[in-house]
């Protein structure tokens, strides 16, 4: 009985320590789900076609910055997985403490499963060239969280 028990405990322990998710771009059914998701909770500002607002990048006259692009013109795919993920479930995460921006929290909101999906759509929209950059990005961001 106490060898049941320990390794209970182990494969416990092992499955809480599965690898963090990733954007699933190549999966249909996950960018379909992804897809509608963002029409409901994210076009609005950054565009039906991921276009973003207009001088995405000029603050406006009460210096918030409008929703950028999530096609391959704008900066998003220059974050790692993890990070997108956590942009979209807490807000931005500014390394500028002026950084401005009306971009909301979905916590609460989204479920976790749901903002995956909605990057795997935003991702799937991406050339081949861009995918490249950003699994190198990824593959730098992981290396780093492995030291």
């Amino acid at each position: 009985m106490r060898g049941l028990m320990v390794g209970l405990i182990v494969l416990t322990a092992s499955c809480t320590q599965a690898p963090p998710p990733s954007i699933d771009y190549t999966n249909s059914d996950v960018v379909a789900i992804g897809k509608q998701v963002y029409t409901r909770a994210c076009a609005s500002c950054h565009g039906v076609t991921l276009e973003g607002q207009p001088n995405w990048r000029q603050r406006d006259q009460m210096g918030y910055l409008p929703a950028p692009p999530q096609d391959k013109t704008g900066h998003t795919w220059h974050h790692h997985d993890e990070l997108l993920f956590e942009i979209v479930k807490r807000g931005v995460l500014p390394d500028d403490p002026d950084y401005r921006s009306r971009m909301p929290a979905y916590e609460g909101i989204l479920s976790d499963e749901e903002i995956w999906a909605v990057l795997a759509y935003i991702k799937s929209t991406w050339p081949e060239d861009v995918l490249e950059v950003h699994q190198e990005i990824n593959d730098n961001a992981k290396a780093m969280m492995e030291h």
